[in-house]
């Protein structure tokens, strides 16, 4: 059985994928609490599924074979890997997006992770498992950084560097509602910073609307 907030359709907001049809299954329960988090409802279980369940209900979406995996913080539960091994053999392509904090090494190749490290505008810094750099696969996977100030941005190009993270699938994100995307953007230009931008599609869209 699995504990969920919500598995809903919608377009896909964020990550290299943004504005592609997807179905999203997310998960209950966080181990972090970041300032800036926007979906603090997922910290409680609204729904239990089994696995079986959860893909009857996917189904539902077809032709759409998009899925991604959320939270909360998805790994929290061991029953996780069962379920990507069902949608997976039912051929849907599988997105996660987890916070880092819980090691990536069980989690099968041909699911791209979307990788969200900490910066110091979240007050969940210090997260970050490095050893999960050895599990991310700079041709397929991402990693984001969600960025509060310049602070935070300062940060990020160092943690950049440090770890040689240059030719991976970098994303960078503002803080919703904190830092002006034209600052950021301003930045990344003025750096030449090999990166690329995100705005939440979803949010200029509906708003803080839930389930879309």
């Amino acid at each position: 059985m699995l504990n969920l907030s919500e598995i809903f359709y919608s377009l896909q907001g964020e990550s290299t994928y943004a504005g592609f049809p997807c179905i999203f299954i997310r998960l209950a329960e966080c181990n972090l609490r970041c300032n800036y988090c926007d979906t603090t409802y997922s910290y409680e279980t609204k729904l239990t599924y089994q696995n079986q369940q959860i893909l009857e209900i996917v189904k539902q979406f077809e032709p759409i074979k998009l899925i991604e995996i959320t939270g909360g913080e998805p790994l929290l539960q061991d029953e996780i890997y069962n379920l990507i091994e069902l949608l997976n053999e039912h051929n849907y392509q599988i997105l996660l997006e987890t916070n880092g904090s819980i090691s990536l090494e069980k989690i099968p190749s041909y699911v791209t992770k979307i990788v969200d490290v900490k910066t110091p505008g979240s007050g969940e810094e210090d997260s970050f498992l490095l050893e999960n750099l050895e599990f991310i696969d700079a041709k397929k996977d991402e990693i984001k950084f969600v960025i509060s100030d310049k602070k935070d941005y300062n940060w990020v190009k160092r943690f950049i560097n440090k770890y040689f993270l240059l030719e991976y699938k970098i994303i960078f994100s503002t803080a919703s509602g904190i830092l002006n995307p034209q600052k950021l953007a301003d930045w990344i230009v003025a750096d030449r910073l090999p990166v690329k931008f995100q705005l939440q599609l979803h949010k200029h869209i509906w708003g803080d609307e839930i389930g879309v």
